[in-house]
């Protein structure tokens, strides 16, 4: 009886790793006048993208489910790990992109054994490989599978906010990470958003779920010279949130080695930024030029200083770009600055009102 249910046991493990096949037809057909997803970048008008299918398996280990999310860099997918019965994501990257040294990141974190507390709030990666191509290989990075970000998590509120107390919880967790990498890996994210704290997922059924939509309900997709774009498609809603991680070492630095500009400061006060946002519902600064081109590097700093104050003169004389902005005695240009000034007043009486703006000395100044 033993040996009969060890092999029963074997042989349904077998069954439930076989490839799966996938419909070939029943999905909808994306229009060409559409753009759809990656196809919006340049990196794809070049063929820097991997020509991925549903159902594709690479490295005779890896099934393609469906397609999670796409960058400027990658496209990422679900897959199912055919040699170990479980799933995992594939992050691969365009042909253009020197992925070397994030995989060196991923093996420096997956490698080391800590009892840090932040070390579980840290994504790892389970596998590398590269996928050789004419024109240019393909790197994939392989990685349990997360859940959304907590910026989609953020939209998924009708508030568009966090409530104080998750907002805290998952601090919590991001700065326990934070800590982990600077004193333990000597390692600096310098990219920390809400797009970059991800939630672990507690219960399988959602990518179960997951496969069966896709097996039930073909995702849309489209050709675009030959290259397959499919559309992404999400995750349920779990019932309860795993804990919070911090993923995405793309940018990630070394923290022992002399850099001219400080990581660690810069990406906590980003972070910091981001926390406003999620707490708020909205954005701490906006950078909106006032001559409605759109984003201004000037308009963002005014809005810094005007909570923060100036910067103190020797951080200024530190700066490459100090002197596009600031006087060399530290002061910030007083024309524009005082243009700014006049719209963010507390009282909506004191601020100026468009005509007033119209005639400001900084708006009507011709620069030399």
């Amino acid at each position: 009886m033993a040996a009969l249910l060890r092999w029963a046991r074997t042989s349904l493990r077998r069954a439930t790793s076989s490839p799966l096949r996938f419909p070939s037809t029943g999905f909808q057909t994306i229009p060409a006048s559409t753009i759809l997803e990656e196809e919006r970048f340049n990196a794809f008008k070049q063929g820097h993208y991997y020509p991925v299918n549903i159902g594709d398996i690479f490295n005779s280990t890896y099934q393609v489910i469906g397609k999670l999310g796409y960058g400027t860099t990658s496209t990422v997918w679900l897959a199912r790990d055919l040699k170990h019965d479980n799933y995992v994501t594939l992050k691969i990257y365009t042909r253009d992109q020197s992925h070397t040294e994030e995989f060196q990141i991923y093996k420096h974190l997956t490698h080391r054994k800590s009892s840090h507390p932040g070390y579980k709030h840290v994504r790892k990666s389970l596998d590398a490989f590269t996928i050789p191509r004419s024109g240019g290989d393909h790197g994939v990075l392989v990685q349990k599978p997360m859940w959304e970000s907590f910026r989609h998590l953020l939209y998924q509120n009708p508030s568009r906010r966090f409530s104080e107390d998750l907002l805290k919880t998952g601090l919590k967790q991001v700065f326990l990470a934070l800590d982990y990498l600077h004193t333990e890996c000597k390692l600096v994210h310098t990219d920390i958003s809400s797009d970059n704290i991800l939630l672990e997922i507690e219960d399988s059924a959602i990518l179960d779920a997951f496969t069966r939509d896709e097996m039930d309900n073909p995702s849309p997709r489209k050709l675009v010279d030959g290259m397959p774009v499919y559309a992404s498609r999400r995750f349920d809603l779990p019932k309860t949130f795993g804990r919070a991680v911090l993923s995405d070492f793309g940018s990630a630095v070394r923290g022992d080695e002399r850099r001219n500009h400080e990581c660690a400061a810069g990406c906590l006060s980003i972070a910091g930024s981001h926390i406003w946002d999620l707490f708020e519902g909205k954005h701490m600064f906006y950078g909106n030029d006032p001559d409605g081109k759109g984003y201004s590097t000037r308009a963002h700093l005014a809005e810094v200083i005007g909570m923060l104050g100036p910067p103190p003169l020797d951080l200024l004389r530190r700066g490459k770009r100090s002197s596009e902005f600031f006087t060399e005695d530290g002061r910030n240009k007083e024309m524009f600055l005082a243009f700014i000034r006049g719209m963010l007043q507390w009282r909506p009486e004191d601020r100026k009102t468009a005509k007033e703006l119209l005639q400001d000395p900084w708006l009507n100044h011709e620069a030399e």
